[in-house]
Formats: structure tokens, sequence, C-alpha cells
């Protein structure tokens, strides 16, 4: 392992160019609808690098685009994009869905896109997805993966009940029954943490708990040497990267623009730049635009 960078995590930097104070869906400086291109972000540094990449798409189009890093949560976002203080912001398919409809476990990426289209309220769509994703994933040190042969979900599953989790707050509500039912786990403790942050991350690395809800791309994985556990059932959602737009906010080549992009995004190259961003330290402005130039 790779010693103190235990504490890495998903929007663990803030890196130059986000929001600063003020109201983040504030109009000053125009809106979408007067016809300004607005791209939003959540408040994490992954999150800001692909509204980056869809800004500098759109401006290699020749169109005139704001960035709004740091929004707030889905809620914000939501709204930004209804009262027209947002354009266009990437989010994360199952996760986007679950905020408008149920997600049952071990439904498809191809449902959930579906579903999607389905449940959006009136003048919000979507565009195509990426194949990359950032999914929430269980995982373990490599010591205990080895001590209690561990690879999936579903080996984990008859050992839970030794076992202390270390999660979001939510996480229990929202997974505890689901994982019973798929994998006979019922963990002996579940504990909060944070929403895979370093909390989360520093409770795993330093022994506190056993298991931990982390998030594919985060940096932090692989520079503690975690464990991922496989997890056939589909306990959680397929989360592909896919933009979120205001309905009739983007002309067919812009987003067809968009669509190239997304076609170009895997999950390998959006973790190696969100390594960047978080380890190296470099700015997510300079990683999303040299990714856009090779396009």
């Amino acid at each position: 392992m790779r010693r103190g960078l235990a504490t890495l995590a998903v929007g663990a930097v803030l890196v130059t160019g986000a929001c600063g104070g003020g109201d983040p869906l504030s109009n000053e400086g125009g809106s979408a609808e007067d016809g300004q291109i607005i791209v939003g972000s959540a408040d994490f540094a992954e999150n800001q690098l692909l509204m980056e990449m869809y800004a500098e798409v759109l401006r290699e189009g020749g169109a005139e685009v704001t960035t709004r890093p740091g929004v707030g949560n889905r809620e914000f976002i939501v709204d930004g994009l209804q009262d027209g203080s947002l354009t266009i912001v990437p989010e994360y398919s199952g996760n986007l869905l679950h905020h408008f409809a149920e997600v049952a476990p071990g439904t498809s990426a191809e449902d959930i896109i579906t579903s999607l289209d389905e449940s959006l309220p009136a003048g919000l769509g979507i565009l195509a997805p990426a194949d990359a994703e950032n999914s929430d994933v269980l995982v373990v040190t490599e010591e205990t993966a080895d001590r209690l042969e561990l690879t999936s979900l579903a080996d984990l599953g008859p050992q839970c009940d030794e076992l202390v989790l270390g999660a979001a707050g939510e996480w229990a509500e929202r997974w505890a029954e689901p994982i019973a039912e798929l994998y006979d786990c019922t963990f002996a403790e579940i504990r909060t943490t944070d929403a895979g942050g370093p909390i989360t991350v520093d409770e795993l690395a330093g022994g506190n708990v056993d298991v931990a809800n982390l998030f594919t791309t985060m940096s932090a994985i692989e520079e503690n040497d975690f464990v991922e556990l496989e997890d056939p059932e589909r306990l959680y959602p397929a989360q592909q990267v896919i933009p979120l737009v205001r309905a009739d906010a983007l002309s067919d080549d812009q987003q067809a623009a968009l669509d190239e992009l997304s076609a170009a995004l895997t999950t390998e190259n959006l973790k190696e730049m969100v390594r960047r961003i978080e380890v190296d330290r470099e700015n997510y402005a300079d990683v999303a635009q040299e990714f856009v130039a090779g396009l």
C-alpha cells in the first residue's frame, strides 16, 4: 500500500475554477433562457471534470458557454434546469432514475435508460449515455480479501454477520434489505461514515471497518490497494455518465457533438483523469480540454 494516501476520495480536492461564494444558481451573467448555454456540476472533482468536457465540446462548436461548478445536490441541479439557470449537467443514470422513480436491484443498464426516458419530468431530457460508469462498490483491504477469500459479494454474504460496514448514513435504509435478499448478507454493524469520502477511506485503511462502500472511479481504491468485490446479482444499479439537459435547449449538431464525447468516455479513461486531478493535483479544466482536443 502507498502510505499517506488513505484520505484521497472523490471530491476531496478543491481545484482551481470551483465556485466562489454566493448563490450557485444565481442568474447573474445570463441564463439558459437568454440563449446562453450554462453547464453546471455537482460539487466533486469528477463531475466538474465532466462539466468542463461538455463545455469545451460546445465551445468548439462556436457556442457561448458559461460553467457553474459546485451547484449542489441533485435537487438543486434539477431545479436549475427547470428554472432556466442551467442548460446541461453531467449525471449518473441509476441515481438519476432513483431521484424520479424506484430502481429495483438487478435492473439492467439498458432498462435504466428506458425508464429514465419515461420518468423525467416535462422540460428535461437525456442524451446518449457513455460506457463510463461511476458505480457504488463494496471494497475490502487486500489483507481481508486474502484472509476471508473474498472476490465477490457472493463470497461476502455468508461472512457478513462477523463484519462491520462503513458507509453513508442512508446506506442501511436503501441497501440493507436488498443485499440480504440477494446475497444473504446481514452485517454485524453498519457504521455511518460519509458518502465515499475521506472518512470512509480512512476507516477502512485503518482497520476500523472491514468493508466500505466507495465508488468505482475513486483514485483512493488503487492508491490504497483496496479490493473491489464483484456484484454478480447487480445489487447496485448501473451508473452510466449521461448528460441531463433542458429539452430543446441544444441544436442537433450540439447534441451530436456531446454524443461523440460520450462515446469516447470509458470507465478506465475517466478513472485515469480523476487520478490526475486527485493525486497529481492537475486542474480539471486542463485535463478536460486535453481529452476533448484528442477526440
